[in-house]
């Protein structure tokens, strides 16, 4: 009984850092949640990815709510990049037996660390709006079949590519990033969960736990990213993408040392 309690409390402890990181950033929360259910809670590395995705659509849902309350959601913008990531994640799924992880793996760390870099110094113009045209269309499915595709590949979030890009690609302001990020993960959520499900990668309890506490979190962090100053709120997310990377690495180090050989007695 005392473990069942104490394995609730963590659930409930890890909901709201999700929810918060979630609703503040724009992103999954994956990136901080699968290490918390692989660290905290033994899970392993698939069921702690399946059970993320669960119980981020929530959190991606009470989020993007919040952001749209706001008028902070770009709704072409966001379903462009939606289509785009369906298909990715299908070809990203594909080709995740039939390539090499490790060299794309640090390829995209590397392209983190530099667009951290940059967005420690991009003070972002919040009274941009899009101009939707034939190219920038093509351009949004582009980003949301890449998004996908790396999704599918490294199991990372989508909002870790998707909000720096529309704030460096497009000009967009921030704040319409992270609640066009948060709309965009909504069915891609939704298809990935209903597909874990059927293979047995998800824990539905306990991301029914997390999903539950991190709405009222997700919310609290949208209300305050709508209130940060620009250049705080770009540099708080640099620092989210240096914590991202050093996730991967971390991932790529331990991938590498369970393929190396043991030598023989």
């Amino acid at each position: 009984m005392t473990n069942h309690w104490g394995r609730v409390v963590s659930l409930a402890v890890i909901g709201v850092l999700v929810g918060f990181f979630s609703g503040l950033f724009g992103v999954g929360g994956g990136i901080i949640l699968v290490p918390m259910l692989v660290g905290w809670l033994g899970f392993d590395q698939r069921r702690a990815s399946g059970t993320s995705l669960a119980a981020i659509l929530p959190t991606a849902v009470s989020g993007m709510i919040t952001y749209a309350m706001q008028g902070s959601v770009d709704w072409i913008a966001g379903a462009c990049l939606a289509i785009g990531a369906i298909g990715g994640s299908l070809l990203g799924t594909w080709l995740l037996s039939r390539i090499r992880q490790d060299i794309l793996r640090w390829i995209f760390i590397a392209f983190i660390v530099l667009v951290a870099v940059r967005m420690f110094f991009l003070v972002p113009n919040r009274a941009v709006e899009l101009q939707f045209d034939l190219g920038e269309v093509v351009a949004l499915l582009a980003v949301g079949f890449v998004t996908g595709t790396l999704s599918g590949l490294l199991g990372i979030g989508g909002g870790v590519v998707v909000v720096p890009s529309l704030m460096l690609l497009f000009g967009v302001g921030d704040v319409v990033a992270k609640g066009t990020s948060l709309l965009m993960m909504i069915p891609t959520s939704l298809t990935g969960t209903i597909a874990n499900v059927r293979r047995g990668n998800s824990d539905l309890r306990a991301a029914l736990v997390i999903g539950c506490l991190s709405v009222p979190a997700s919310i609290g962090g949208a209300t305050l990213a709508g209130v940060l100053p620009p250049l705080l709120s770009s540099v708080l997310f640099g620092l989210l993408l240096l914590y991202s990377a050093a996730q991967l690495g971390r991932q790529a180090l331990r991938a590498r040392q369970v393929r190396r050989p043991v030598p023989a007695p």
